[in-house]
């Protein structure tokens, strides 16, 4: 059993609300627009990251992290990209892949807009985080958190703070 922390489009800002709501995870996952290294030393000093680059994120973030990361955690298969779309309207490229393997998990960031729902054409759970930054026009800063146990994922939890604050 694994506790799954999971933000993205932090644009170089990390609240140490997130380090709160993170304290009981096991990993931090990180779906891009990381924004600064600070960031990543700020998780890491935390917890273990896994993460991928977002469109805003320069070379040396780039260099240390990929467009898209897959990997197994427990029974589930994970796939993290940061612009993908979501249910019914991903991009091309995505939807390619999707139909090729699609994974357990699918998680992605890029738009703001907190979203889980299960993807019924794909047959997995896909989570957008939305943003933890304060850049951007969305109104709450938003996380999740998530247990995976074997195959099962279950007590996902989302972590809201005003984004003035």
């Amino acid at each position: 059993m694994k506790k799954i922390g999971i933000l993205s489009d932090t644009h170089g800002y990390f609240d140490t609300s997130l380090g709160k709501f993170f304290k009981d995870c096991d990993e931090i996952w990180h779906a891009g627009d990381i924004g600064s290294l600070e960031v990543i030393d700020n998780i890491k000093r935390l917890k273990p990251l896994r993460a991928v680059y977002g469109n805003i994120d320069g070379h040396e973030i780039r260099q240390s992290f990929g467009e898209n990361l897959r990997f197994w955690c427990e029974d589930v298969e994970v796939w993290i990209t940061h612009i993908a779309g979501y249910p019914g309207r991903y991009n091309r490229e995505i939807k390619e892949t999707l139909k090729r393997k699609a994974p357990g998990l699918f998680i992605c960031g890029h738009s703001h807009i907190l979203k889980v729902m299960y993807d019924k054409d794909f047959d997995f759970l896909y989570i957008n985080p939305g943003a933890a930054g304060k850049f951007g026009l969305h109104k709450m800063r938003t996380a999740v958190r998530l247990v995976i146990s074997g195959k099962e994922m279950k007590d996902l939890e989302v972590l809201e703070i005003d984004r003035k604050n």
